[in-house]
């Protein structure tokens, strides 16, 4: 979704004119579903994958969750097959949409690097701030957690353990929280409000 909105961002920029035709409702409603299927899939594959692992002793999920990592971490199998799949996944919905947002933010920054005016390219900056935010928030946290998908740990990595929970819950959690204030951050009734609530404190 968020190289999808990547794109968007590219063409309201950099083909303005064409912005209506390009993305219309025939064309974002597949790229919304298209990116839900994709997402739906990969969540059966991969669960589909750890059923059939069998699990000795202790089968307390060390997690908030049953997080893919943490499920992998109780089972007494070869669990080759499942890293791989988790690699092909990582590079899938990790790998390409973040070259695909790198490439069109390369055009996106060359196209207001082309406008003359300095008010014109703060406005066409402010454009993608938001979608910038969220991609930087976003898979900052999700690379630390599917990057390098390690089933075991060293023993008595309890600080490991620890690190992989905050990180799971600030992505879980925290993030899905960030994007709704950080688009409205946009809309300037929001940015009246906040600097009346910033202007109130430092008067009380």
């Amino acid at each position: 979704l968020l190289s999808m909105m990547a794109f968007d961002r590219y063409v309201a920029i950099c083909n303005p004119l064409r912005y209506p035709v390009v993305m219309s409702k025939a064309a974002y409603v597949p790229m919304a579903a298209g990116s839900w299927a994709a997402g739906i899939m990969n969540s059966i594959v991969q669960t589909s994958q750890a059923i059939g692992l069998p699990f000795c002793g202790d089968n307390v999920i060390n997690h908030f969750t049953c997080e893919i990592l943490a499920v992998l971490k109780l089972a007494c199998a070869d669990i080759s097959m499942n890293v791989i799949s988790m690699v092909v996944a990582n590079m899938i919905f990790l790998a390409i949409p973040v070259l695909f947002i790198f490439v069109s933010y390369v055009f996106i920054l060359t196209t207001i690097l082309r406008i003359p005016s300095a008010e014109g390219r703060r406005k066409a900056f402010s454009t993608c701030s938001a979608h910038l935010t969220v991609v930087v928030v976003f898979y900052g946290t999700i690379l630390f957690m599917y990057g390098k998908p390690k089933s075991k740990d060293p023993l008595g990595a309890d600080k490991q353990d620890l690190s992989d929970k905050l990180i799971s819950l600030f992505y879980g959690v925290v993030t899905p929280m960030l994007n709704p204030i950080i688009y409205s951050l946009r809309n300037k009734d929001v940015k009246a409000a906040v600097k009346n609530l910033v202007a109130q404190k430092e008067f009380d």
